[in-house]
């Protein structure tokens, strides 16, 4: 089973896709989808043919996305979320189930903390996988959404990831965590 993870900007929208059949993801394809229109609908427009196209070649049976986060240019904000919306609305199009995780939820399942800087997800997504190079920062994130996705759906996200660690009180134990 196939996840695809993506990572909106209308510039460049970053793309992951991960083999989660077994209990370990597996790489399966990584890259970025540059925009090269100017026209805002002409860009929203490249977005959903470039995931269509993903989506054609690789049929994936689930479809995660990066959440909106509140940045500090509003215009920035506005066109990211366009992008992501395009992205979503082509999914759905397609008939995959969306899921969505912030960038901190990510960045958590991925690095073990929130606050990782995007050469700290580069450097985890690469080892995590297995990859002989490091991809590029935007199908880094998107292959760290996929991850994140790939954990989820085993209920390890909330439980601290892979690697990471799940802070106990006194007296919790294991069992009695419930995601």
């Amino acid at each position: 089973m196939l996840i695809l993870g993506i990572d909106p900007g209308s510039r460049i929208t970053g793309y992951g896709v991960l083999d989660v059949a077994t209990a370990m993801p597996r790489y399966v394809a990584s890259g970025c989808i540059r925009i090269q229109a100017d026209d805002l609908a002409q860009k929203l427009a490249q977005v959903y043919a470039g995931i269509s196209e993903l989506i054609a070649v690789h049929c994936p049976a689930e479809f995660a996305i990066e959440q909106v986060f509140m940045a500090r240019n509003a215009d920035s904000a506005l066109k990211l979320g366009q992008a992501r919306g395009t992205a979503i609305v082509c999914a759905a199009n397609h008939g995959l189930p969306v899921s969505e995780y912030g960038p901190r939820q990510i960045k958590q399942a991925v690095a073990g903390t929130g606050s990782a800087d995007k050469s700290q997800v580069q450097h985890m997504v690469t080892a995590i996988l297995g990859l002989d190079g490091t991809p590029q920062a935007d199908a880094a994130d998107a292959l760290a959404i996929a991850l994140t996705h790939a954990h989820a759906r085993r209920g390890l996200v909330n439980a601290g990831s892979f690697g990471g660690h799940r802070r106990r009180r006194r007296g919790d134990s294991w069992r009695d965590y419930k995601p």
